[in-house]
């Protein structure tokens, strides 16, 4: 009732104080001019080079940073109500981890090695892994989505598509901007950002820091005796961030970027919510969809560090290079209880670690009629972790007297090396006619080992959360994915595989008039083979995944007052890899997953943005995604896939904003609905099914006339509306609806959720 209360009088108070406000039309400053939004012109670089929005043969979504203030956006899945056919959810676990699928396409398991689908880009440095990819938004300018596979300009990893992070960069005078944050379960932010020139108008450093903090959605009901004091919130967040960037442009033709980042969260490790009662101990089905039990710490770390060298140089008027470099680690320290409940059923301490390192060296000509971005790149990566699965309570019944617990152990690398060649040129075949031609050359290899062992007690990466519990050395497997160099039959060199790929793209544009572009492409991606990191055997990769992509659209400006852009597209999905952990049918305590690829699936789809500028104060956003998919039959996998994993029919996005001047500045009124049409967190089941939903969001941004003061009051999920973002399936379902016990010896079946209704005030000071 209390939140009910708040939410209402905190909706009323941001209604109250714009129609309170003393309006005035006789005066327009520059200022209020410019948060007019009328039909504005839009770049972006998704093409590797500044172009007009509407002039792109590429279906991309581009969110500026006003379009995320008034909207009150601030994380990185929030994106996924500006795009259509698009997912970028937390995944379970942790606050950090993104799980991302654009048309149908990504990577569910966040699992050490794996490769995601979509690629995400900070000022065009490669993130890697999920782990800490669910950004918080700091200095951004704009955030740029690409639909579709970039396997030319953008390479491996990309077949669903991109999303690029733009950072600002700095120019003037000394400049801080302040601004705090508090909200719905004692939220509590702060960010900072700003600028120093060393040497006016030629180097600057800049900074950014943000603390942000919030209490649980949840708590955990019960934890495990023996661990100590803990703390019992779930679903909360405590996380900082940092940035220092230094920036040189000594001259117009040359810039150089230096930036360094920093996360460190230590959010709590998220329970899920149990859809079944437990049989082994007292863990009823919550009231609360954020509430949960464990038998873990709650404890939880992800780490990030990250250096960036760029350096653009302008050869001529028509010639630019680019060098982009970056170092980036992040480390893991995981705690997920997949059961949720107090007892030791089936519990997953992990540690992730990854490092790696990448080149890129950009040409950029732009001729009169003739363009064209040509580069190579080359990655180094090292990918390595811990999986324990401890299956206590079953390694005890099974050996009574002997046992005191069992953990399947798993360990190992999955490192790679990647270089690739690349090449898109366009060009004029007519006035109004344009060819666009390009290709990427790739070249893979992995190196992996997994050591896979079994005892018959409970080990933990770490010592000192269960006393008791030691590990017995003579109770292994060993080392089992490798290769005997020396014919004696031992192991003593990691598996290896090495793939390459030509994947290219060719388009038309065709100018109807200088506001109605035509365009139509084929292009293809490629996503890295890989190893199975908890492989059991001495097993092959999987295959790469390839997808054939063609794609017809319009982008127009009907008048000065709407916009449209539509695409339809068709996907051939080849390969896919198909990743399922399953108990071993003849042995209860063995673990084992299916790591392989499924023939094909193909996705048809349609998308349509719509912008309209009903009047120089008021305007309408629409997005619209649908889709159709097929997975093609095969035997060969145990468990028939029955449709895309965390990818809905339909995407609607309805929004609107209103500007509002006076004397106090100049207010914007944003409100939306957000739907998604029904859809299942696994491929190959239908127990953790999310009936569509929609949520609704308001807001008032305020701005000071001389843009010093600023404010927000915004509310988001106003229905209080519950979604499904992740989950886990260990229980079998039975003809009869009811459920048998799966892998531990319980009917494990939970689910994780996106946000609860929440409201945030934000007030910021620039100077």
């Amino acid at each position: 009732m209390n939140s009910i209360l708040l939410t209402k009088s905190l909706v009323a108070a941001a209604v109250a104080s714009v129609l309170v406000a003393p309006v005035s039309y006789a005066a327009e400053s520059e200022a209020k001019a410019s948060k007019k939004k009328g039909l504005e012109v839009i770049e972006v670089t998704a093409r590797k080079t500044v172009e007009n929005l509407q002039e792109v043969p590429v279906a991309v979504t581009s969110v500026s940073e006003s379009d995320l203030a008034e909207a009150g956006i601030q994380v990185l899945t929030e994106i996924q109500q500006f795009s259509p056919n698009t997912t970028l959810q937390t995944s379970r676990g942790t606050n950090s981890t993104l799980t991302a699928f654009i048309r149908g396409v990504g990577q569910q398991d966040p699992l050490w090695g794996y490769e995601p689908g979509v690629g995400i880009y900070v000022d065009d440095v490669y993130i890697a892994r999920p782990q800490g990819a669910v950004i918080d938004l700091l200095n951004v300018q704009r955030i740029e989505v690409l639909r579709g596979p970039q396997g030319t300009l953008y390479g491996k990893n990309t077949i669903g598509g991109a999303v690029k992070y733009v950072t600002k960069a700095m120019s003037g005078e000394t400049q801080v901007d302040l601004n705090a944050t508090i909200g719905s379960y004692n939220q509590k932010d702060f960010k900072v950002t700003g600028q120093i020139p060393l040497i006016d108008d030629e180097l600057y450093v800049g900074f950014g820091y943000a603390s942000l903090n919030r209490d649980g959605y949840g708590e955990f009901l019960t934890v495990a005796e023996g661990l100590g004091a803990q703390d019992t919130e779930n679903y909360n967040k405590d996380l900082t961030a940092a940035r220092l960037t230094l920036e040189y442009a000594p001259s117009d033709d040359l810039f150089i970027r230096l930036a360094w980042d920093t996360t460190q969260d230590d959010s709590n490790a998220k329970g899920g919510y149990r859809l079944l009662p437990s049989l082994l101990t007292n863990a009823p089905v919550p009231d609360s969809v954020y509430d949960s039990y464990t038998s873990l710490p709650t404890e939880n770390s992800v780490e990030l560090d990250g250096l960036s060298l760029t350096v653009d140089y302008s050869v001529s008027e028509t010639l630019s290079l680019k060098y982009i470099g970056s170092s980036r680690e992040s480390y893991s320290d995981t705690n997920i209880d997949f059961d949720n409940t107090a007892l030791d059923i089936f519990d997953v301490p992990a540690i992730y670690d990854d490092e790696n390192t990448s080149h890129e060296l950009q040409a950029n000509y732009q001729g009169q009629g003739y363009s064209l971005v040509a580069g190579a790149y080359l990655y180094d990566g090292e990918s390595c972790g811990q999986f324990d699965a401890i299956l206590g309570v079953l390694g005890r019944a099974l050996f009574p007297g002997v046992a005191t617990g069992f953990t399947r152990e798993v360990t190992g690398c999955n490192n790679s090396e990647s270089q690739a060649v690349y090449a898109q040129s366009s060009f004029d075949l007519a006035e109004n006619l344009s060819l666009t031609v390009g290709a990427r050359y790739t070249k893979e290899q992995k190196d992996a080992f997994v050591h896979n062992d079994v005892t018959i007690s409970n080990v933990y990466p770490r010592t000192g959360w269960i006393p008791g519990y030691t590990r017995d050395p003579n109770l292994m497997f060993g080392r089992v994915l490798g290769t005997d160099t020396d014919g004696d039959g031992t192991l003593d060199a990691p598996k290896s595989a090495d793939w390459s790929r030509f994947t290219p793209r060719i388009g038309v544009e065709y100018f109807v008039d200088d506001k109605t572009m035509l365009f139509a492409s084929y292009s293809q991606g490629f996503k890295s083979g890989t190893f199975n990191p908890r492989a059991s055997s001495n097993e092959d990769a999987a295959n790469p995944e390839i997808v054939d992509s063609f794609e017809i659209g319009m982008k127009k400006d009907w008048n000065s007052q709407l916009r449209t852009n539509l695409t339809a597209f068709s996907i051939d999905h080849t390969d896919r890899q198909y990743i399922v952990v399953t108990p071993d049918p003849n042995d209860a305590t063995v673990l084992n997953q299916n790591l392989g690829n499924v023939k094909g699936s193909t996705v048809k789809g349609f998308e349509a943005e719509v912008s309209i500028a009903a009047t120089d104060l008021l305007s309408f956003d629409i997005a619209l995604g649908w889709l159709d998919a097929e997975i093609e039959d095969d035997p060969a996998i145990a468990t028939p896939l029955v449709g895309l994993a965390n990818t809905p029919d339909y995407t609607l996005a309805v929004s609107g904003n209103y500007l509002i001047e006076s004397d106090y500045g100049y207010f914007v009124v944003n409100g939306g609905y957000y739907y998604r049409d029904d859809y299942r967190i696994f491929e190959d089941s239908d127990d953790l099914y999310q009936d569509g939903y929609g949520i609704f969001n308001l807001g008032v941004s305020w701005e000071s006339n001389d843009g010093t003061w600023y404010g927000g009051l915004h509310g988001k999920n106003l229905t209080d509306e519950e979604y499904m973002v992740g989950g886990y399936a260990f229980a079998a379902r039975n003809e009869d609806g009811t459920y048998s016990p799966g892998l531990g010896g319980d009917t494990t079946l939970a689910s994780y959720y996106g946000d609860p209704r929440t409201i945030h005030l934000t007030v910021g000071y620039r100077f």
